[in-house]
């Protein structure tokens, strides 16, 4: 598969899909990061990175409204999560999708059965129209032959790819996937990259990736937002090449060139 390319949208009139203003993340009352505003665009690719420890993790866990921020305003489609109550809340997860870093799959199930399984918790479709989704959603990420397979009958990279099958069970606009290049062989990676480009090309869909891979967030990545632990603050945000040839901040330029810290950059 030919290496994948996305295309930079110009954030000028985009509308934005997630909006943070003085969010501050972490456990207890202990702030891992703090003030972070950030816009996430509507069909962008934005990956969230950073050194061990930095909280891109935490950071993630508040946006897909399963840990509530120490403080600030988290805003998905408008809608504000900080502080909501659980119907709201719900409300909130039909509008996006996750894929977790192992996939998260249930292993007693078919492909198809995993597929199935948020459309028979939000829906009430008939058992037939949820299967020919699933179906549908197979195909989109190549695995329509294998619907009837376990997951443990396929490959660590088809398995990822049943899993971004599932979050977009729903037709979310907005997509999570934690580390989703976990664990794959650099090939396999590549294809990877290229199936979410495809699939932010064709449906318009907004990919929040999680990620330390620097193949793909310089190769996919529309906008990179880097935290930094140490800081505990977000130190840069914008199209990773940018940030690795002309980043003020050293700290970004070797994170992202991959430069150790005792050479000149």
């Amino acid at each position: 598969m030919a290496a994948a390319t996305a295309t930079v949208p110009a954030a000028t009139g985009r509308k934005v899909a997630i909006s943070l203003r003085g969010v501050s993340i972490g456990y207890g009352t202990r702030a891992i990061i703090e003030g972070i505003d950030l816009d996430i665009y509507e069909g962008e690719i934005l990956f969230i990175g950073g050194g061990s420890g930095c909280g891109k993790t935490t950071l993630l866990s508040s946006l897909n409204t399963l840990r509530p921020p120490l403080s600030g305003s988290i805003r998905i489609d408008g809608i504000e999560i900080a502080g909501a109550g659980e119907d709201a809340l719900q409300q909130v997860r039909r509008r996006f999708g996750m894929m977790y870093q192992l996939g998260a799959l249930f292993g007693g199930m078919t492909l198809l059965e995993n597929v199935r399984l948020p459309l028979e918790e939000f829906t009430r479709l008939p058992r037939a129209a949820m299967d020919d989704i699933a179906r549908a959603k197979l195909g989109l990420v190549g695995l329509g032959a294998h619907a009837e397979k376990k997951p443990s009958e396929i490959s660590g990279g088809m398995q990822k790819r049943a899993a971004i099958a599932r979050a977009l069970a729903l037709d979310p606009p907005i997509i999570f996937l934690d580390e989703p290049s976990a664990g794959l062989d650099p090939v396999t990676s590549a294809d990877l990259d290229a199936l979410l480009v495809a699939l932010n090309h064709m449906l318009g869909t907004t990919f929040v990736v999680i990620s330390h891979e620097l193949a793909s967030i310089l190769s996919i990545g529309h906008r990179f937002a880097m935290l930094d632990g140490a800081r505990k603050r977000m130190v840069a945000l914008g199209p990773p090449a940018e940030l690795r040839d002309r980043s003020d901040d050293a700290w970004v330029r070797r994170f992202l060139s991959r430069t150790a810290s005792g050479e000149s950059s």
